[in-house]
């Protein structure tokens, strides 16, 4: 069994970059594009102050509570930041991957990069209330797609990115 065909096979990912040579150009073929919304930092630091808060909270009560209440505190918050933040856009194959959706790349139409004003108007007074929205307020940029399908009643997708011209070019590359 190749190692390609045993990443496959298990649902594994691996970093195009630490395969060997010829299993390295199918890996990128593959997946052109990969990218994690992460938080930003800030968020991470702000649940560090919601366990101190708590811990805070409940210090009249004693020691072993306020211990509980900077863990638990803590640990809910980073959970909730980790999950908002744990968000991919992967283009696989002839899918795009967003979030939960999965559209066929034969669906859309030409990508649409926006800068972070442009982004902005789509995401505020441009925008469409049928439209699929992957939306992170900390990332400015972002990618927009018409849906070419006439049973699908979305008309575009709005796609946070950091990276919208490596989105558009993967996707682009997919389509040819």
């Amino acid at each position: 069994m190749s190692a390609l065909s045993f990443v496959h096979s298990q649902g594994l990912t691996l970093p195009a970059q630490d395969a060997p040579g010829p299993v390295r150009a199918k890996l990128v073929h593959m997946q052109p594009y990969e990218e994690r919304l992460t938080a930003p930092r800030s968020w991470w630091f702000i649940a560090v102050l919601t366990g101190v808060a708590m811990a805070l909270i409940l210090l009249p009560l004693g020691t072993l509570p306020m211990l509980g209440g900077l863990v638990g505190g803590g640990a809910l918050a980073a959970a909730a930041v980790s999950s908002y933040g744990s968000v991919r856009i992967r283009v696989v194959g002839d899918s795009l991957v967003a979030g939960d959706a999965k559209i066929p790349v034969g669906a859309l139409g030409a990508p649409e990069v926006l800068d972070a004003e442009e982004a902005r108007a789509w995401r505020t007074h441009k925008a469409d209330t049928r439209a699929f929205m992957l939306l992170r307020g900390y990332v400015p940029t972002a990618v927009r797609i018409e849906v070419t399908d006439p049973a699908d009643p979305t008309p575009y997708l709005y796609l946070s990115t950091r990276s919208p011209e490596r989105l558009a070019a993967a996707l682009t590359a997919v389509r040819a």
